[in-house]
């Protein structure tokens, strides 16, 4: 038994059996993270002892007789946006380099609980900020179906990761489709879930009325799995809802009859790649075929959702990485020479504003520094109401299309990503042409709702082309059987990467 090949769900139940032991399993994936990460960089931190001694104290619990977690022995890697005590947090940063958080996020304390094994912590874009794994101040992650591709971000390295199986299972965080793009560039399965279903304590601000944490996994049925355990109402998170987890796993096996699904005129404009637009329309006839109906919807004000989203974002991104000053928090510069003259030749008003301009200077990396640029600039006195505010009025009009939207469809189907994964360094020298990679999710996080990301089929090049559906409001259930259903229908979720075996 390999256990690469083998779901997550067949991982937990092949343990909870004594079938395979929690060791084995885990000295499996982290001998394929060994083999293969030099290659891929998917992760910062490989934790293998702290990973096999979790292990090793499972399959003494399970050999006594002793209850078990719902996770029991399954190898979990973690983005590394989120706080663990006991590995570093650096948002792939030279802000937060070394540093280890005093606890724990909710999401790791409910996969500790559930006796889940953490094997490490996963490359991503400097601070969550990116659409390509290319910001990380610890160098690119590639993409396992094609080492010169990007596997998008910017939970990059939690999709490639599982891309190349050296790990069942990857936690991402999703602020405008940081889950659900790199999932779809990398063939993989990526929930972002309904805001506040999943609770945010200890995972590093980027912006907070956006950010989501959210599954990556091969299948539906595995990310399912997972957010059994993840949901749930934290009281210490103020924007955790206090509502039921259902059991996901139950609810899969309900037929799609009846089902209606939206399709977006918008979603096919120009800039959408024929092989993407194929794979999409192929999808949509699985679902036909599935039993769900077709209906053409309108979402009119998601074409402003990327301006929208860069204006929202970059503001409160501002006002959450002020605190890295060098003072409070984060690097903290030593510079050397007179206060009155930084390197350019400006003029500081004492050593303490130096010593915050260098350590914000050294610390953070160029597109973090853009965003916050941006956030600064559409806060300040004078453009505030011209920005932000503004932005804030479109957003609700984006949320009010999704709400009427979802009187007349279940859920609303298309692509994740206008192309296909592109080359590394293609678009680094044009944030424009970056940001539109967001050009079909950003509005789910803005809207506040669910999205589920899935391969849907490949180019003739052998690249991954994803699929995604979005739900209303707490309908994590039926985006996950929606998937389900096609993944039982389809076997692009079980391909692999051939180069990486």
């Amino acid at each position: 038994m390999q256990p690469a090949e083998l779901s997550a769900v067949d991982l937990v139940a092949a343990i909870r059996q004594g079938d395979l032991t929690a060791v084995q399993c885990t000295e499996a994936f982290l001998e394929r993270v060994a083999r293969l990460d030099g290659s891929i960089n998917a992760f910062l931190k490989v934790d293998r002892e702290g990973a096999l001694a979790t292990a090793a104290a499972i399959d003494a619990r399970r050999k006594a007789g002793k209850p078990l977690g719902a996770l029991a022995g399954l190898p979990v890697a973690v983005k590394d946006a989120l706080c663990t005590r006991d590995l570093p947090t650096t948002c792939a940063s030279k802000m937060l380099a070394g540093f280890r958080p005093p606890y724990d996020a909710d999401t790791v304390a409910r996969l500790r609980a559930a006796d889940a094994v953490i094997v490490g912590k996963t490359n991503m874009d400097e601070f969550a900020m990116g659409g390509s794994n290319e910001n990380s101040a610890f160098g690119p992650v590639k993409n396992p179906w094609d080492l010169a591709r990007a596997p998008g971000g910017s939970s990059g390295g939690s999709a490639a990761c599982v891309a190349a199986d050296m790990a069942p299972v990857a936690i991402g965080s999703d602020t405008g489709g940081s889950i659900r793009q790199p999932a779809g560039l990398c063939g993989i399965t990526g929930l972002k879930p309904t805001y506040g279903r999943v609770s945010r304590r200890g995972l590093v601000a980027f912006a907070s009325s956006l950010d989501q944490i959210g599954p990556m996994a091969r299948s539906a049925a595995d990310c399912a799995l997972v957010l059994e355990t993840i949901a749930g109402h934290d009281p210490l998170d103020s924007t955790s809802l206090a509502a039921d987890v259902p059991r996901y796993t139950e609810l899969l096996e309900q037929p799609l009859t009846g089902l209606r699904i939206g399709r977006v005129a918008d979603h096919y404009a120009a800039g959408l790649d024929p092989e993407v637009k194929r794979g999409v329309d192929e999808a949509f006839a699985v679902f036909e075929a599935a039993g769900a109906t077709i209906h053409e919807v309108e979402l009119p004000h998601a074409k402003y959702g990327v301006p929208t989203y860069y204006l929202i974002a970059p503001c409160e991104a501002s006002s959450n990485l002020a605190r890295f000053d060098g003072a409070h928090y984060g690097h903290r510069s030593n510079p050397e020479g007179s206060h009155r003259a930084g390197s350019g030749g400006q003029a500081f008003e004492s050593p303490l504003v130096e010593m915050y301009c260098r350590s914000r200077g050294e610390g953070f990396g160029p597109e973090v520094k853009r965003r916050i640029m941006l956030g600064t600039y559409a806060l300040s006195a004078g453009y505030y109401d011209a920005y932000y505010a503004k932005a804030l009025k479109v957003r609700r009009l984006i949320r009010q299309d999704y709400l009427d939207a979802f009187e007349r469809v279940d859920l609303i189907g298309g692509p994740v990503s206008a192309t296909p994964a592109f080359k590394l360094g293609e678009k680094t020298g044009d944030p424009l042409a970056m940001y539109l990679v967001d050009l079909y999710t950003v509005a789910t996080n803005l809207a506040g709702v669910g999205g589920i990301s899935f391969p849907c089929g490949f180019t003739r090049g052998g690249l991954p082309v994803g699929f995604q559906l979005q739900g209303p409001a707490l309908a994590e259930p039926l985006l996950l059987r929606a998937a389900d259903r096609f993944q039982r229908l389809t076997d692009w979720h079980l391909r692999r990467p051939k180069q990486i075996a």
